[in-house]
């Protein structure tokens, strides 16, 4: 009889273990759960931001484009004979003019 209630006894702690394990396991089920959501939601945020920065950095191309655009302007009416320096802006000129040479060399 003795055998018989150690054997009862050691299926009772193993039974509670085996009840641990499987609350330690469900704990874990859930915090996987939690951490696979928010690593798509994470995943989620940085495909929208790398798409932003990508529409930002070509809005930005335009600019530049432009801006080289507007330099080039500024030669072709300096070479027609006009002033393109905030002094003189759009007066006939007579010679070389450092104000217009200072603002077309600048980089």
């Amino acid at each position: 009889m003795s055998d018989r209630r150690r054997l009862l006894s050691l299926f009772d702690d193993f039974s509670q273990n085996l009840m641990v394990t499987l609350a330690d396991v469900e704990a874990l089920k859930k915090e996987l759960d939690t951490l696979l959501e928010q690593n798509a939601n994470l995943r989620l945020e940085n495909e929208k931001l790398r798409q932003r920065l990508a529409d930002l950095t070509q809005e930005e191309k335009p600019v530049k484009k432009s801006s080289n655009h507007q330099v080039d302007n500024l030669h072709t009416i300096y070479d027609d004979g006009f002033h393109v320096c905030n002094t003189y802006y759009g007066q006939r000129r007579d010679g070389e003019c450092m104000f217009c040479d200072e603002l077309l060399n600048r980089e």
